[in-house]
């Protein structure tokens, strides 16, 4: 996935600025950088959820696979289709079902299955989210019921079952224990295989376990959000180009 000098606004603020990243396959990309940055919102756009936002526009390319995902010939859904999304908060829908949290995704991008195809989705996309021998013997209880950490990767494998090309994550473990994270943390490990992954973190050592690119954005007095370096994770907490970098990775701002 390719991002091509994007720029976004909410009305007339202006909030990113020629945004220009490449995030690998088969790698995971973490944007790191203050609040108010514009990490999340560059995030909304990769999946084109910033265009929900009343009055929000942008400029530039996504691009997937060598097609731009905002151009006006494809669907909404086909981008939901290949590009999921995981947020700060787990988000199951809490009265639904495990199994049927699950398949929901399947529902919400329009794509039709048999009961047999359901079960060997449901199965495939809790095993790939690490909770199908946790829960694998009370599917139809409520996904609400789970633990937090659960929840989460409950909405992982909810954006899995659709088998998607990338996996976004705002924040994935801000409201998770230690526990839950170094389990979220494993997930994301064994999943890099199998999607492009992009995660939005404030946690430095987070960003140092979990990626192999890095990028870190950062704007200043007033001016619109941007990448002021991005390149091999190792790289940029230990040998930074840019000073500001060299600050904000080791805790002298943000």
């Amino acid at each position: 996935m390719e991002a091509r000098d994007v720029s976004a606004w909410f009305g007339t603020h202006k909030v990113l600025e020629r945004v220009s990243l490449t995030m690998e396959a088969g790698q995971v990309t973490a944007l790191i950088g203050p609040s108010g940055c514009g990490k999340s919102t560059f995030l909304r756009i990769l999946n084109r959820m910033h265009e929900l936002v009343p009055l929000a526009s942008l400029a530039g390319e996504v691009v997937l696979d060598g097609a731009d995902i905002y151009d006006r010939t494809r669907k909404l859904t086909d981008a939901r289709r290949h590009i999921g999304m995981v947020f700060q908060k787990p988000n199951p829908f809490p009265a639904m079902s495990i199994y049927d949290n699950v398949v929901a995704g399947l529902k919400l991008t329009g794509i039709r299955a048999s009961r047999d195809e359901k079960d060997e989705v449901v199965e495939r996309s809790l095993t790939s989210a690490g909770l199908w021998r946790e829960v694998k013997d009370r599917l139809r209880q409520p996904g609400g019921g789970l633990s937090g950490g659960q929840q989460q990767r409950l909405c992982i494998a909810r954006s899995l079952a659709v088998k998607p090309k990338v996996l976004l994550m705002d924040e994935p473990c801000s409201a998770l224990d230690p526990t839950s994270t170094r389990v979220i943390e494993e997930t994301m490990g064994e999943l890099q295989k199998e999607v492009t992954i992009v995660i939005v973190t404030h946690n430095m050592q987070q960003a140092q376990r979990v990626s192999q690119k890095c990028a870190f954005f950062l704007a200043s007095q007033g001016t619109p959000g941007g990448i002021v370096e991005h390149g091999d994770t190792d790289a940029m907490f230990s040998e930074p180009q840019d000073q500001r970098t060299f600050d904000y990775v080791n805790g002298r701002f943000g």
